[in-house]
C-alpha cells in the first residue's frame, strides 16, 4: 500500500525556516514524481514545489523561487522541502502528493493519485 507522512510542521516567526519531511512507504521514490502542495482554508490547492522520479525536474512555484528547496534521500525514500525567510503568506496546510512518473512533474495537483495527511505551516510574530 503506498503511503506517504508528512512532518516537520510548526509555528514559525517571519523570517525564520522550516524543513517540511515526506517519508513515503511501499513505493521507492526515484520511481515516482513528488509534489508539494499548500492549502488555505477556503482557497484552492496551490502547487508549491515537485521532483521527478529522475530527479533531473524540478520546478517551484514563483512566490517561493529563491527560498524553498526541494530534496530527496533515497536511502530514507523521504523527501524534503527546506522552506527559508519564511512569510505570514506562506502559512498553509502543506501536503505532498506521488504519482508514478519518472520523467517529470507537475504542480497541478489533477497530476497525483497519493496523498499524504497534510502537515500544519503558521507564519506568524
Amino acid at each position: 500500500q503506498l503511503q506517504l507522512v508528512e512532518s516537520g510542521g510548526d509555528l514559525v516567526q517571519p523570517g525564520g525556516s522550516l524543513r517540511l519531511s515526506c517519508a513515503a512507504s511501499g513505493f521507492t521514490l526515484d520511481n515516482y514524481a513528488i509534489g508539494w502542495f499548500r492549502q488555505v482554508p477556503g482557497k484552492e490547492r496551490e502547487g508549491v514545489s515537485c521532483i521527478s522520479g529522475s530527479g533531473f525536474i524540478i520546478k517551484y512555484t514563483e512566490s517561493v523561487k529563491g527560498r524553498f528547496t526541494i530534496s530527496r534521500d533515497n536511502a530514507k525514500n523521504t523527501l524534503y522541502l527546506q522552506m527559508n525567510n519564511l512569510k505570514p503568506e506562506d502559512t498553509a496546510v502543506y501536503y505532498c502528493a506521488a504519482e508514478l512518473r519518472r520523467g517529470n512533474c507537475k504542480l497541478a495537483d489533477t497530476y497525483y493519485n497519493t496523498w499524504g495527511q497534510g502537515t500544519q505551516v503558521t507564519v506568524s510574530s
